[in-house]
């Protein structure tokens, strides 16, 4: 695919490049209403490696403002959300909630946003992976929720003809301990293995671009050459390690010569994913993020 990706930098929409240049819960023993009226697929349907012997529902937890946290995952899997056909552009995005390693915020870092992507013809898949830091866990960022995100990318290719998926076109999406998954995805990868006896083990782990939101631990980002274009967003009154540090690791894409587009917010901070009936300001990060699809060529139909 002709790439037709663009560096570029925005503070509230406005594009700034050459300025950068120069310088209580409640327990709920509940389904959320996402896994009834979507298809969920199991990463391992024989049980993931490293959860040998874990059993245990997935507890969900109901925030508030009709958000909610899930937790006690030892069955990852993904959530599918397909955009009717006449509609689908072959795109795909996977998406990692955040949460700290803690939990996950399903609904504003998942759901939600599948939802709109899928209305919009691209294919979203909401990543439930196991968690490293919530209590009594034995799980490891690097070991098992990576393990998680690595294979959900190879099982997204594995069954692309099946949802109408293009070449080219899938890409990782992550919000705060969420983007720490995505962006560790697109820095270490493999083509698979192809003698493999899991025929999923023989695709490849490489997302083709990625949307990085608000990341944890941005100073681990390290882009190559090879890196996979990316977006980039923020708020303004985030800590300073993500405000501060993703102009940082805007310049790093800049100066190896990966594609990258970066928003900073004006009047937010942390964790603002996306609302329906939000409007406005950082709530408008998901279609500027459309439209950089659309302008990088992830969107024709042809």
């Amino acid at each position: 695919m002709t790439s037709t990706f663009a560096n570029a930098v925005f503070l509230r929409g406005h594009k700034v490049s050459s300025l950068l240049a120069g310088c209580a819960l409640l327990l709920l023993p509940f389904s959320l209403p996402a896994q009834d009226k979507h298809e969920v697929v199991l990463l391992w349907p024989n049980g993931a490696p490293g959860s040998e012997g874990k059993t245990g529902d997935e507890i969900v937890q109901n925030a508030g403002a009709g958000e909610h946290r899930v937790s006690h995952i030892n069955k990852p899997s993904l959530t599918v959300y397909l955009p009717a056909p006449d509609k689908a552009t072959g795109a795909a995005v996977i998406i990692a909630p955040g949460g700290g390693h803690r939990f996950l915020s399903i609904d504003s870092e998942g759901y939600n946003v599948a939802q709109w992507l899928s209305e919009h013809g691209v294919a979203g898949f909401v990543l439930k992976n196991r968690l490293a830091h919530e209590t009594n866990s034995t799980y490891t960022v690097e070991g098992d929720e990576m393990a998680d995100m690595r294979r959900s990318i190879r099982l997204v290719h594995s069954r692309a003809e099946e949802w109408g998926l293009k070449p080219g076109r899938l890409g990782v999406m992550g919000f705060s301990a969420g983007g720490e998954l995505a962006y560790h995805a697109a820095m270490v990868y493999d083509s698979g293995t192809n003698d493999a006896p899991d025929p999923i083990d023989r695709q490849s782990s490489k997302p083709d671009f990625q949307a990085l939101i608000y990341p944890g631990n941005s100073k681990g980002i390290e882009p190559t050459n090879t890196s996979p274009p990316v977006f980039l967003a923020c708020g303004n009154n985030d800590r300073p390690d993500i405000s501060q540090g993703l102009a940082t690791v805007y310049l790093k894409f800049k100066q190896v010569n990966v594609p990258a587009e970066l928003h900073i917010y004006v009047g937010v901070g942390h964790g603002f994913g996306w609302r329906p009936n939000a409007k406005g300001g950082a709530y408008t990060w998901i279609e500027q993020f459309h439209d950089w699809m659309g302008q990088s060529a992830l969107l024709k139909k042809t």
